[in-house]
């Protein structure tokens, strides 16, 4: 289990580090995150994002019968999705 929680914690930062490279690199790091932080579509798409990487690796374990590891990727993106709830509620 412990693999699926570090899995499902790495796998939506490099998500969000790739697209900023691919679409927001023209931004600072410190600008980028301000904008996210007024910019409640942009939240979303990036966030979304994040979660379909995570339910992808999901599906995986899965579907490969690592119950355990598929537990830990679980119990992350739930949380991060009530953590981005929570973010949307509060802009």
């Amino acid at each position: 289990m412990q693999l699926g929680l570090a899995l499902g914690l790495i796998l939506p930062a490099l998500v969000f580090i790739i697209i900023y490279f691919l679409r927001f690199s023209y931004y600072a790091p410190g600008e980028f995150f301000e904008i996210l932080g007024q910019e409640s579509r942009l939240l979303t798409f990036v966030s979304a994002w994040c979660l379909v990487a995570n339910i992808a690796l999901f599906t995986l374990y899965i579907n490969s019968n690592r119950y355990n590891t598929a537990k830990g990727v679980f119990i992350i993106t739930v949380t991060y999705g009530v953590l981005f709830l929570l973010t949307k509620v509060m802009m």
